[in-house]
Protein backbone atom coordinates (compact mmCIF):
# COMPACT_ATOMS: atom_id res chain seq x y z
CA UNK A 1 0.00 0.00 0.00
CA UNK A 2 0.88 3.27 -0.91
CA UNK A 3 2.23 5.04 2.15
CA UNK A 4 0.81 9.24 2.86
CA UNK A 5 2.73 12.00 2.07
CA UNK A 6 3.44 13.16 5.79
CA UNK A 7 3.82 17.03 4.57
CA UNK A 8 0.46 16.82 2.95
CA UNK A 9 -1.08 15.47 6.38
CA UNK A 10 0.66 17.99 8.02
CA UNK A 11 -0.92 20.72 5.75
CA UNK A 12 -4.31 18.77 6.38
CA UNK A 13 -4.00 19.27 10.22
CA UNK A 14 -2.92 22.75 10.12
CA UNK A 15 -5.57 24.01 7.50
CA UNK A 16 -8.38 22.02 9.25
CA UNK A 17 -7.10 24.03 12.83
CA UNK A 18 -6.38 27.25 11.55
CA UNK A 19 -9.33 27.84 9.14
CA UNK A 20 -6.91 28.90 6.33
CA UNK A 21 -5.12 28.24 3.31
CA UNK A 22 -2.99 30.99 3.74
CA UNK A 23 -2.88 30.68 7.69
CA UNK A 24 -1.54 27.07 7.36
CA UNK A 25 0.73 27.90 4.03
CA UNK A 26 2.68 30.79 6.80
CA UNK A 27 2.98 27.98 9.31
CA UNK A 28 5.11 25.38 7.20
CA UNK A 29 7.08 28.37 5.35
CA UNK A 30 4.89 27.24 2.14
CA UNK A 31 2.33 29.02 -0.53
CA UNK A 32 -1.48 28.91 -0.84
CA UNK A 33 -0.81 27.34 -4.00
CA UNK A 34 1.36 24.88 -2.56
CA UNK A 35 -0.59 23.92 0.64
CA UNK A 36 -3.65 23.81 -1.83
CA UNK A 37 -1.68 21.07 -3.98
CA UNK A 38 -0.46 18.95 -1.01
CA UNK A 39 -4.43 18.59 0.20
CA UNK A 40 -5.55 17.80 -3.44
CA UNK A 41 -2.94 15.13 -3.52
CA UNK A 42 -3.97 13.91 -0.24
CA UNK A 43 -7.78 13.82 -1.16
CA UNK A 44 -7.01 12.19 -4.27
CA UNK A 45 -4.53 9.28 -2.16
CA UNK A 46 -7.79 8.61 -0.07
CA UNK A 47 -10.43 9.11 -2.73
CA UNK A 48 -12.23 11.03 -0.03
CA UNK A 49 -13.22 15.08 -0.02
CA UNK A 50 -11.48 16.20 3.06
CA UNK A 51 -12.30 20.40 3.09
CA UNK A 52 -14.91 22.24 2.02
CA UNK A 53 -14.33 25.75 0.32
CA UNK A 54 -16.36 28.24 -0.50
CA UNK A 55 -15.45 31.75 -0.87
CA UNK A 56 -16.63 32.90 3.08
CA UNK A 57 -16.03 29.51 4.61
CA UNK A 58 -13.55 26.84 5.25
CA UNK A 59 -14.71 23.56 6.98
CA UNK A 60 -14.19 20.07 7.65
CA UNK A 61 -16.01 17.36 5.55
CA UNK A 62 -17.58 14.34 7.52
CA UNK A 63 -14.53 12.26 6.16
CA UNK A 64 -11.99 15.28 6.80
CA UNK A 65 -13.96 15.52 10.80
CA UNK A 66 -13.16 11.55 11.16
CA UNK A 67 -9.75 11.53 9.15
CA UNK A 68 -9.01 14.51 11.72
CA UNK A 69 -7.48 12.67 14.77
CA UNK A 70 -6.10 9.44 13.12
CA UNK A 71 -3.74 12.45 10.98
CA UNK A 72 -2.70 13.77 14.26
CA UNK A 73 -2.16 10.16 15.62
CA UNK A 74 -0.11 9.55 12.47
CA UNK A 75 2.22 12.56 12.79
CA UNK A 76 2.69 12.32 16.91
CA UNK A 77 3.76 8.69 15.55
CA UNK A 78 6.02 9.84 12.84
CA UNK A 79 7.46 12.17 15.15
CA UNK A 80 8.46 9.74 18.14
CA UNK A 81 9.99 7.13 15.50
CA UNK A 82 12.48 10.27 14.24
CA UNK A 83 13.41 10.75 17.81
CA UNK A 84 12.18 7.95 20.32
CA UNK A 85 14.06 10.10 23.41
CA UNK A 86 11.58 12.22 24.58
CA UNK A 87 12.84 16.20 23.63
CA UNK A 88 13.78 17.99 26.56
CA UNK A 89 10.78 20.49 27.57
CA UNK A 90 11.79 23.91 27.13
CA UNK A 91 9.99 27.08 27.62
CA UNK A 92 9.02 29.81 25.19
CA UNK A 93 7.57 32.74 26.82
CA UNK A 94 5.91 35.56 24.05
CA UNK A 95 4.42 39.06 24.58
CA UNK A 96 0.69 39.68 22.65
CA UNK A 97 -0.99 42.89 22.42
CA UNK A 98 -4.11 42.36 23.87
CA UNK A 99 -5.94 44.13 20.27
CA UNK A 100 -4.90 40.84 18.38
CA UNK A 101 -6.33 38.04 20.34
CA UNK A 102 -9.59 36.97 18.70
CA UNK A 103 -11.63 33.68 18.51
CA UNK A 104 -8.59 31.96 16.51
CA UNK A 105 -7.03 31.17 20.53
CA UNK A 106 -8.00 27.68 21.01
CA UNK A 107 -7.02 26.46 17.58
CA UNK A 108 -3.84 27.99 18.36
CA UNK A 109 -3.37 26.77 21.51
CA UNK A 110 -4.05 23.28 19.92
CA UNK A 111 -1.58 23.58 16.84
CA UNK A 112 0.75 24.76 19.19
CA UNK A 113 0.39 21.63 21.56
CA UNK A 114 0.33 19.08 18.53
CA UNK A 115 3.10 20.59 16.69
CA UNK A 116 5.66 20.23 19.72
CA UNK A 117 4.43 18.87 22.67
CA UNK A 118 7.43 19.17 24.84
CA UNK A 119 7.73 22.99 23.84
CA UNK A 120 5.77 25.04 27.17
CA UNK A 121 4.59 28.34 25.43
CA UNK A 122 3.36 31.31 27.56
CA UNK A 123 1.62 34.19 26.11
CA UNK A 124 1.42 36.87 28.14
CA UNK A 125 -1.12 39.86 26.98
CA UNK A 126 -0.90 42.82 27.30
CA UNK A 127 -0.94 46.37 26.02
CA UNK A 128 1.71 46.26 23.05
CA UNK A 129 4.08 48.91 24.84
CA UNK A 130 4.04 46.52 28.05
CA UNK A 131 5.00 44.14 25.84
CA UNK A 132 7.49 45.87 23.66
CA UNK A 133 9.02 47.18 27.55
CA UNK A 134 8.78 43.64 28.62
CA UNK A 135 10.88 42.12 25.54
CA UNK A 136 13.57 45.22 25.81
CA UNK A 137 13.95 44.10 29.94
CA UNK A 138 14.63 40.13 28.99
CA UNK A 139 11.53 39.53 30.03
CA UNK A 140 10.18 37.83 26.86
CA UNK A 141 11.47 35.77 24.18
CA UNK A 142 9.61 37.24 21.81
CA UNK A 143 6.70 39.83 21.36
CA UNK A 144 4.02 40.56 18.57
CA UNK A 145 2.53 43.56 18.73
CA UNK A 146 0.91 46.34 16.94
CA UNK A 147 3.73 48.47 15.57
CA UNK A 148 4.58 51.82 17.81
CA UNK A 149 5.13 55.49 16.56
CA UNK A 150 9.11 54.88 16.58
CA UNK A 151 9.79 51.78 14.58
CA UNK A 152 13.53 50.19 15.64
CA UNK A 153 14.98 47.68 12.84
CA UNK A 154 14.80 45.02 14.09
CA UNK A 155 11.03 44.64 14.22
CA UNK A 156 10.19 41.96 11.08
CA UNK A 157 6.62 42.99 9.84
CA UNK A 158 3.99 40.29 9.91
CA UNK A 159 1.03 41.92 8.31
CA UNK A 160 -1.56 44.60 8.43
CA UNK A 161 -4.50 45.03 11.07
CA UNK A 162 -7.00 46.67 9.64
CA UNK A 163 -9.39 48.44 12.23
CA UNK A 164 -12.80 49.35 12.39
CA UNK A 165 -15.77 51.66 14.59
CA UNK A 166 -17.31 48.71 15.84
CA UNK A 167 -20.52 48.97 17.53
CA UNK A 168 -24.25 47.01 17.73
CA UNK A 169 -25.93 47.36 14.31
CA UNK A 170 -28.94 49.54 16.24
CA UNK A 171 -27.12 51.94 17.56
CA UNK A 172 -27.92 55.30 15.71
CA UNK A 173 -27.01 58.69 17.67
CA UNK A 174 -29.38 61.02 16.92
CA UNK A 175 -28.65 64.17 14.87
CA UNK A 176 -26.35 66.64 16.82
CA UNK A 177 -25.57 64.10 19.57
CA UNK A 178 -21.54 63.19 19.71
CA UNK A 179 -20.54 60.02 18.49
CA UNK A 180 -19.76 57.49 22.17
CA UNK A 181 -16.11 56.01 21.99
CA UNK A 182 -15.14 53.03 24.14
CA UNK A 183 -11.39 53.09 23.81
CA UNK A 184 -8.45 51.75 25.93
CA UNK A 185 -7.77 55.53 27.32
CA UNK A 186 -4.73 57.54 26.38
CA UNK A 187 -1.93 57.30 25.00
CA UNK A 188 -3.52 54.28 23.14
CA UNK A 189 -1.83 54.86 19.41
CA UNK A 190 -5.28 53.52 17.87
CA UNK A 191 -7.53 56.46 19.93
CA UNK A 192 -5.27 59.36 18.81
CA UNK A 193 -5.56 58.25 15.51
CA UNK A 194 -9.90 58.07 15.60
CA UNK A 195 -9.68 61.33 17.43
CA UNK A 196 -7.43 63.34 14.66
CA UNK A 197 -9.54 61.44 12.03
CA UNK A 198 -13.10 62.99 13.74
CA UNK A 199 -11.70 66.17 14.45
CA UNK A 200 -10.71 66.18 10.98
CA UNK A 201 -14.42 65.43 9.66
CA UNK A 202 -15.53 68.26 12.33
CA UNK A 203 -17.50 64.63 13.82
CA UNK A 204 -18.03 65.77 17.47
CA UNK A 205 -17.17 62.84 19.54
CA UNK A 206 -17.13 61.98 23.21
CA UNK A 207 -15.41 58.80 25.40
CA UNK A 208 -18.04 56.82 27.35
CA UNK A 209 -15.98 54.30 28.15
CA UNK A 210 -12.23 53.28 28.46
CA UNK A 211 -11.14 49.59 29.06
CA UNK A 212 -8.09 47.34 28.54
CA UNK A 213 -8.32 44.72 26.23
CA UNK A 214 -10.21 43.19 22.49
CA UNK A 215 -12.72 41.75 25.00
CA UNK A 216 -13.36 44.45 27.26
CA UNK A 217 -13.91 46.97 24.85
CA UNK A 218 -16.03 44.13 22.69
CA UNK A 219 -18.16 44.06 25.69
CA UNK A 220 -19.00 47.61 25.82
CA UNK A 221 -19.59 47.49 22.27
CA UNK A 222 -21.83 44.56 22.31
CA UNK A 223 -23.93 46.29 25.18
CA UNK A 224 -24.60 49.25 23.16
CA UNK A 225 -22.42 51.85 25.27
CA UNK A 226 -20.58 52.92 22.07
CA UNK A 227 -18.46 52.90 19.26
CA UNK A 228 -15.28 50.57 19.76
CA UNK A 229 -11.73 50.71 18.01
CA UNK A 230 -10.86 47.79 17.18
CA UNK A 231 -9.54 45.11 14.68
CA UNK A 232 -12.60 43.93 12.37
CA UNK A 233 -11.28 40.54 12.86
CA UNK A 234 -11.89 40.11 16.20
CA UNK A 235 -15.11 41.97 16.78
CA UNK A 236 -17.97 39.98 18.52
CA UNK A 237 -20.77 38.06 17.04
CA UNK A 238 -23.65 40.23 17.40
CA UNK A 239 -21.95 43.95 16.25
CA UNK A 240 -20.83 45.03 13.05
CA UNK A 241 -18.23 47.79 11.58
CA UNK A 242 -20.87 51.07 11.40
CA UNK A 243 -18.84 53.38 10.07
CA UNK A 244 -19.63 53.19 6.30
CA UNK A 245 -23.74 53.57 7.52
CA UNK A 246 -22.65 56.43 10.26
CA UNK A 247 -20.66 58.66 7.36
CA UNK A 248 -17.44 58.33 10.06
CA UNK A 249 -13.75 58.54 8.17
CA UNK A 250 -11.91 55.28 7.47
CA UNK A 251 -9.56 54.22 10.64
CA UNK A 252 -5.50 53.26 9.04
CA UNK A 253 -4.33 49.73 9.10
CA UNK A 254 -1.93 49.28 11.58
CA UNK A 255 1.24 47.17 11.11
CA UNK A 256 1.53 43.83 13.53
CA UNK A 257 5.44 43.36 13.91
CA UNK A 258 6.92 40.82 15.60
CA UNK A 259 10.83 40.78 18.17
CA UNK A 260 12.62 37.77 18.38
CA UNK A 261 15.54 37.24 20.52
CA UNK A 262 15.44 33.30 20.38
CA UNK A 263 17.30 31.84 17.76
CA UNK A 264 16.22 28.06 18.48
CA UNK A 265 14.48 26.13 15.80
CA UNK A 266 11.57 25.03 17.64
CA UNK A 267 11.09 28.41 18.83
CA UNK A 268 10.77 29.85 15.55
CA UNK A 269 8.63 27.20 14.21
CA UNK A 270 5.89 28.14 17.42
CA UNK A 271 6.33 31.77 16.55
CA UNK A 272 5.37 31.32 12.47
CA UNK A 273 2.53 29.42 13.59
CA UNK A 274 1.13 31.94 16.10
CA UNK A 275 1.91 34.72 13.36
CA UNK A 276 -0.06 32.77 11.03
CA UNK A 277 -3.21 32.08 13.15
CA UNK A 278 -2.90 35.60 14.62
CA UNK A 279 -3.41 36.66 10.61
CA UNK A 280 -6.65 37.97 9.48
CA UNK A 281 -8.42 36.93 5.97
CA UNK A 282 -10.57 33.51 7.42
CA UNK A 283 -11.33 31.27 4.95
CA UNK A 284 -8.67 32.88 2.60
Amino acid sequence: MKPLDLKAVHAFVLIADLRSFTRAADAIGSTQSGVSLLLKRLEHRLDRRLIERTPRQIRLSAEGQAFLEPARALLAAHQRALDPTPAPQRRLVVGLSHQLIGTELPALLRTLRGQDPALVVELRVQTSREAIKAFDDGQFDAAIVLQPQDPRRNARRLYAEPFGWIAAPALDPRPGEPLRLATQGEPCGIRAAAVRALDAAGIAWTEIFIGQGAAVLGAAATAGLGVALLPRRVMPSGTADIGPRLGLPALPEFDVVQYVSSSDKRDRAALRTIAAALRGGVGA
